[in-house]
């Protein structure tokens, strides 16, 4: 039995660099061209006489080579679909409240998910972990604009 117990053990540990190896950890200033973390485009002027006026939301340049990328990334989950168990759509942000503050992150600050199999998220204070495949291909919404979407094959709390 203890020889079960080894090979099995042994077979994990050479299979979860191989799934380490399909998937790049990305941080978020990953999704920012260089020339852009260099010079960052001016931030929208609030008019703070007019109490009604909404600053528009900065507008960011996406890093072409990470189109079809298998990555993970970590975030807050914005929901946009889905009940009060699952959530099947949402956008995933680098902070929590960000698309809520007016005005939220610049575009390529925030990514839509498209994960049909639902995701519980029993607290939106959390932090998740979402692996998936990146697209430079934007979506619109209500509460934001996102430069990039993925595919997501797995949702899980972020734990270091």
């Amino acid at each position: 039995m203890k020889t079960f117990a080894a090979c099995f053990t042994a077979l994990i540990l050479l299979a979860s660099p191989a799934w380490a190896d399909d998937y790049s950890l990305l941080e978020w200033d990953d999704l920012i061209p260089l020339e852009e973390q260099l010079n960052p485009p001016p931030f929208p002027e609030v008019d703070h006489d007019d109490e009604f006026a909404i600053p528009g939301q900065p507008v960011g340049k996406v890093v072409p080579s990470l189109n079809g990328r298998k990555v993970r990334l970590p975030g807050f989950v914005v929901p946009l679909e889905g009940d009060s168990k699952q959530v099947t759509a949402f956008l995933l942000v680098p902070y929590f409240g960000a698309c809520i503050h007016v005005p939220p992150p610049p575009t390529n600050q925030i990514v839509y998910v498209e994960y049909p199999a639902g995701a519980q998220v029993d607290d939106l204070w959390d932090a998740v972990w979402v692996t998936g495949t990146l697209h430079t291909v934007g979506a619109s919404n209500d509460m934001g604009d996102a430069a990039y979407s993925l595919q997501g094959t797995s949702v899980e709390p972020y734990n270091i």
